[in-house]
């Protein structure tokens, strides 16, 4: 599909995902969503593409958030179906066999927030600002945060980012553990990019199934943990990659993985 709010890049074997509304600090209305979920699909679908990275255009946001216009009109039973969809595009990415790095450029609120907890990896400016602010506006999370944050970050910090409605810096996002990485703006696409290439270098099938392995892992008991990563780590032993990279190995040279 043509995307109207977002630019879609390939630097193969990364593809970089921009929301691109910078005048509403990239706020995500529905026509957004669905482009979103356009594009990661788009990288989901090419084999060429190994890392997905999403970012904001500008330097002020990321997302800072839903798109306040819509939301406002919301009706009970088109904000429940509204929540669902959101949920659903943001669960496309969590759960994609690609991962999804999010280099926030600037605020990531509300949805901005849920959609970098969405991705595997997050990488912010020094300038972001971090923050679930919904109950100010007499609504709750609606894309993921009251679930996500809290496995993320554990359940008391969760709570108060979610009931003060507060926002927090990037050295504070680092200290509890939201964000992976905090570097200067004008190294944030560069380092997101080095991030995606380093995973990248690394056999495909293998990535997919560490994401399986640690995603469904934490929801469900250790012991079913543990049987799924002695199930993927068998599969992976059928592999032609397993074969080239333990041959590549012995023989002292770069692996070349072609996801088989």
């Amino acid at each position: 599909m043509p995307y109207e709010n977002l630019l879609y890049e390939k630097r193969d074997p990364v593809a970089v995902i921009t929301v691109n509304r910078p005048k509403v600090l990239n706020a995500l209305n529905r026509r957004t969503l669905e482009e979103l979920d356009a594009a990661v699909r788009e990288v989901i679908a090419d084999d060429s593409i190994r890392v997905g990275i999403l970012t904001g255009a500008g330097e002020k946001a990321f997302v800072a958030g839903a798109d306040i216009n819509e939301l406002a009109q919301l009706a009970p039973v088109v904000g429940r179906d509204y929540g669902l969809y959101g949920q659903s595009v943001l669960d496309r990415i969590e759960g994609s066999p690609k991962p999804f790095i999010a280099a926030i450029n600037g605020y990531a609120l509300g949805g901005g927030c849920e959609l970098a907890l969405a991705c595997a990896l997050r990488v912010a400016s020094e300038n972001a600002r971090f923050g679930q602010p919904e109950v100010k506006l007499g609504l709750i999370p609606g894309y993921g945060g009251t679930q996500r944050l809290g496995r993320l970050v554990g359940k008391g910090r969760a709570l108060q980012i979610v009931l003060t409605g507060e926002q927090i810096t990037a050295e504070q996002a680092l200290k509890i553990g939201l964000v992976n990485e905090v570097v200067p703006l004008p190294d944030l696409i560069a380092e997101a990019e080095n991030l995606a290439k380093k995973i990248a270098a690394n056999a495909p099938l293998a990535i997919r199934f560490c994401l399986e392995a640690v995603n469904r892992g934490l929801e469900i008991p250790q012991a079913e943990g543990l049987f799924l990563e002695a199930t993927l780590f068998s599969l992976c032993c059928t592999t032609e990659d397993m074969k080239e990279g333990t041959k590549a190995f012995l023989e002292k040279r770069p692996a070349k993985f072609t996801g088989r």
